[in-house]
């Protein structure tokens, strides 16, 4: 299918063209599900040449695919586990997504690991660094380098002296993860898919003993309609089962949640210029610059209640802070803490051989004639689990399913990134913005900046910061409204910019400021405006409350406390829908 006009575009006109094409049109593939891996199943799909529809019960990237550590990375880890097919293919993503697929996104970062103990532990580190650099990741960054004790310091100097004995510097990167997806969702619109949030799937659609498509309900208005296609594909994640139960049919695999809290602190409080990774009794805590911040995480405990709102508790934020002090010369405090955010990993439970295709850290199965699940993984991997999820759909298409060619697919905004960072000057002076600025838009919009700025076109107020995140420029809001799907306030302060996580009020300030923007584009009249609002601002309060609690159960009480943006999503979703 070739693409229109503005097709990448995702913005209310196309929400409703799609909801109308979902009750005409008859496709190869409906994906469930509108993080990294359902957004990459329909990019894959849809550069194959098949018609495709993505459904996503709230946001893109609203679950785990928005509150990673923000690491496109080879695993460095997995090698200590003897894991190395898993570390070659990441590290093969992630020179792909460096090079080619997404370079305004994925940036080259450099690490220090500390060294605690003389003799074993540096042959061991070195060992382990020279089998990832020649496993691919050393190409497009670095290999190590090795440091005394005082070059460590002065690459940290923020560590304490007796903390480490020396060090080790490499290489890996950073993602914007919920840009990253949102970004994949677009390509994939923009070669055809027909991509549409806040739809919810309530059932499925079957004849004889074959799946045929899926029942959905609009999440903000409650309406209900159906979707017919070849083939659906289950990439819900932590949802995996909850979609799974409503087929009435058994699954091949199961999910379990894994909780992972993250806190975001000023970058004045930690001095030095490179990332830290550091060893825990039972993992590694990644200590990583994020702009004018640190992120630092993360925790590994089981979650078994709320799974669209985990909530971070006290005890969390605590460990992060006891392990990261223990290395500072300027220890952190509760006040230091500008954000926080908690995500669930999709892990697997009970895979077998006969359901693992390919990589043994995701799993594909054939659940029946027309369904397909596709779980686990990790977010560096999410193309390849893309085209093996397609792969195994292909059995379900009645026409020839062209091979995978995602590798040679840039995201939008890719093409064209690195010259126009030599045109940086030279933007900042036909938009008459600060060079930094250019920069900080061409790295989250690369080469779609021209159509990012077209939309100040005769509001050049647009291009002011916002009043109190003042890292964001107004147009950012209401492009996120116009071109990125976004449907709420929430969509925009956490997801499409990151305000909910790098400011201390969390969004709440800017609130009614970026309601205002986009409520021409999304139609909100002065009583929806105050809702949005209001509603956001409930969020914040009930995430800072939640992680005052000692616990997972009182937390999870106070979060799903607040009120859901999507009034009409169903949780849980009754069988008989």
């Amino acid at each position: 299918m070739t693409n229109k006009p503005e097709s990448q575009f995702l913005g209310p006109e196309q929400r409703a063209r799609a909801w109308e094409r979902f009750g005409k049109d008859h496709y190869d593939v409906v994906v469930v599900g509108g993080g990294v891996v359902g957004s990459g199943i329909a990019l894959d799909a849809a550069t194959r040449g098949l018609k495709v529809a993505l459904v996503e019960a709230r946001d893109l990237a609203s679950g785990t695919s928005s509150r990673s550590s923000k690491m496109f990375h080879g695993g460095l880890r997995y090698l200590e586990l003897l894991e190395f097919g898993l570390v070659r293919e990441a590290l093969r993503e992630r020179e792909l997504a460096l090079a080619r697929l997404a370079p305004h996104l994925v940036k080259p970062l450099r690490f220090l690991y500390p060294l605690t103990h003389r003799g074993w532990e540096r042959p061991y580190v070195a060992a382990g660094l020279v089998l990832y650099d020649t496993m691919g990741g050393a190409k497009s960054v670095p290999g190590q380098h090795h440091l005394s004790r005082s070059g460590a310091l002065r690459l940290a100097p923020g560590l304490r002296r007796d903390a480490l004995i020396g060090g080790v510097s490499y290489y890996d990167t950073v993602v914007d993860d919920a840009r990253h997806t949102m970004t994949v969702a677009r390509t994939a619109a923009y070669y055809g898919a027909v991509v549409r949030t806040s739809t919810q799937v309530v059932g499925f659609l079957r004849e004889a003993d074959r799946f045929v498509g899926v029942k959905v309900r609009d999440s903000e208005d409650g309406r209900t309609g159906e979707i017919r296609a070849h083939v659906v594909i289950n990439a819900t994640g932590v949802w995996t089962d909850e979609v799974q139960t409503l087929s009435h049919n058994r699954g091949r695999f199961h999910v379990r949640a894994s909780k992972g809290v993250h806190i975001v602190v000023p970058r004045d409080r930690i001095v030095s210029d490179a990332a830290i990774i550091l060893r825990t009794a039972t993992s590694v805590l990644f200590v990583i610059p994020w702009g004018a911040h640190w992120i630092i995480g993360t925790t590994d405990t089981d979650w078994n209640l709320d799974l669209a709102h985990p909530a971070a508790t006290k005890a969390d934020i605590d460990y992060l802070l006891d392990r990261v002090n223990q290395v500072l010369v300027s220890p952190l405090t509760p006040a230091d803490i500008d954000g926080v955010y908690a995500g669930l990993r999709p892990l697997l439970a009970g895979e077998s051989e006969s359901t693992s295709k390919l990589s043994r850290e995701h799993a594909v199965a054939r659940v029946a004639p027309g369904l397909v699940g596709i779980a686990g993984g990790k977010y560096t991997t999410y193309r390849v689990m893309a085209y093996d999820a397609v792969d195994e759909a292909a059995q379900d298409i009645p026409a020839r399913v062209a091979p995978s060619i995602t590798e040679k697919v840039p995201l939008l905004g890719a093409d064209g990134y690195f010259a126009l960072i030599n045109q940086t000057i030279h933007l900042a002076e036909a938009y008459g913005v600060h060079p930094y600025r250019i920069k900080h838009l061409l790295d989250r919009y690369g080469s779609l900046i021209d159509e990012v700025m077209a939309t100040a076109d005769g509001k050049p107020e647009l291009l002011q910061p916002i009043m109190d995140a003042p890292s964001y420029l107004q147009v950012e809001a209401v492009y996120a409204a116009a071109a990125e799907g976004a449907l709420h306030l929430e969509d925009i302060l956490a997801r499409r910019t990151r305000i909910s996580i790098e400011y201390s009020h969390r969004g709440a300030n800017c609130a009614e400021q970026v309601a205002r923007l986009v409520a021409p584009i999304l139609g909100w009249e002065e009583d929806e405006i105050d809702w949005e609002v209001s509603t956001y601002q409930a969020r914040v309060e009930a995430e800072i409350r939640s992680q005052t609690q000692p616990d997972d159960q009182s937390a999870d009480a106070l979060r799903i406390a607040a009120p859901e943006p999507r009034p009409e999503i169903l949780e849980p979703v009754p069988l008989d829908s």
